[in-house]
């Protein structure tokens, strides 16, 4: 099943129970997240979502994305629509 978000898009990975998260920005990527990985990410984020400097991601921890405050909040609620299809 494949994701397109307002900021990251990927597909599930039914058969390992992952989201392969192929874009960031409309920057590649692949990266595997398992449940506990993907609600790591999500924990951190939404404790961190008022951040005034927005975060910075790293993407196959050789490129920094800058995400801003609106991107940080779009970023969020792309992982919500995500969380209730992992969840399902």
């Amino acid at each position: 099943m494949n994701f397109s978000g307002d900021i990251i898009a990927g597909a599930f990975d039914q058969c390992n129970d992952a989201f392969i998260l192929q874009q960031v920005k409309q920057l590649s990527t692949s990266s595997s997240l398992n449940k506990d990985q993907f609600d790591a990410i999500y924990h951190y984020l939404r404790t961190n979502q008022d951040d005034p400097g927005g975060q910075v991601l790293s993407l196959n921890d050789q490129m920094l994305v800058r995400l801003t405050q609106e991107e940080l909040q779009d970023f969020i609620e792309d992982l919500d629509r995500i969380k209730s299809i992992f969840w399902s």
